[in-house]
């Protein structure tokens, strides 16, 4: 590279001298012509291959979704010579590994869920019943970023996370809730009868509802004031908070209805057995009470 006085002065760059085939010294000028033109400000490289940056600003509308229209464009009216390639890279980029990390972080998330649940409970069916909690809570999140005009993304993923694990712990308030109404009249001797069952649930759903609402509304007061923010990195952690509050009132809702529903099938054929059992004993006794006479 030459000294800066050189690169500086037109003049004197033409009088630079260059060594020919013979050894003589020439100057540059009388084999090139040296004159002022716009270009880069600097030749950029990228794996040895000479690249050149186009910065793109988008508005309303997310990175992803600007891509790809942008790419189907390029390729229905842009034909690139021979060995030239285009690359999307920046923001893009980043959203594209992180994706990737998301599509290996969010099934090892629910696997440590569904664990956690059967270490809690010692049991499958109560651990699956939880579970299924999960899609009723993802219902009101996607409807909640679709009235809010949000487009998926990193910020959006990390709040289904968060989510999952919220929704997860309601359900697991209301099994336990369920699962203690019924082993009380299961001790009390009450439980003889689809009837029964029925009453229990509803003991367990309906009649302790307030402790269930109790977390849910600590949960949603600390995530609305997060959607009134405009401080520095509010739009990310709005993008955090609002899957998980329409999240959070359709999970509520949904597994005041869905999980007892699960619960009355999964406990229903306990119930039916032990009501078979108490005839079987009755016809039993009433058989040896005709004997003896």
């Amino acid at each position: 590279r030459y000294s800066r006085e050189l690169r500086d002065n037109v003049e004197a760059l033409k009088r630079v001298l260059i060594p020919t085939p013979s050894g003589a010294q020439i100057p540059i000028s009388y084999v090139a012509d040296i004159i002022i033109k716009k270009g880069p400000p600097v030749i950029k490289s990228e794996n040895a291959r000479t690249t050149a940056w186009l910065y793109v600003d988008i508005r309303d509308i997310d990175v992803g979704t600007y891509v790809q229209n942008a790419r189907k464009v390029v390729e229905e009216k842009v034909k690139f010579p021979e060995g030239y390639s285009l690359v999307w890279s920046g923001q893009y980029e980043y959203m594209e590994r992180a994706q990737k990390r998301l599509q290996l972080v969010i099934p090892i998330t629910l696997v440590i869920i569904f664990l956690l649940l059967y270490f809690n409970f010692k049991n499958i069916q109560e651990s699956i019943i939880v579970m299924l909690s999960l899609p009723f809570s993802l219902v009101g999140g996607i409807w909640y970023l679709y009235i809010l005009d949000y487009n998926f993304s990193v910020a959006v993923g990390v709040g289904f996370i968060a989510l999952a694990g919220v929704a997860a712990e309601t359900g697991v308030i209301m099994l336990i809730y369920l699962d203690q109404a019924y082993k009380d009249m299961k001790n009390k001797g009450k439980m003889r009868n689809m009837s029964d069952l029925y009453h229990a649930i509803i003991e367990g759903a309906v009649n302790r509802v307030r402790p269930k609402m109790m977390t849910v509304m600590a949960i949603m007061a600390g995530l609305i004031p997060i959607m009134w923010g405009t401080g520095t990195g509010s739009q990310v952690m709005k993008r955090i908070a609002a899957p998980m509050i329409g999240g959070m009132v359709t999970s509520t809702i949904l597994t005041l209805i869905v999980i007892p529903a699960i619960y009355e099938l999964w406990k229903g054929r306990e119930v039916k057995r032990l009501a078979a059992e108490v005839v079987t004993d009755d016809e039993e006794g009433n058989s040896s009470a005709d004997s003896a006479e």
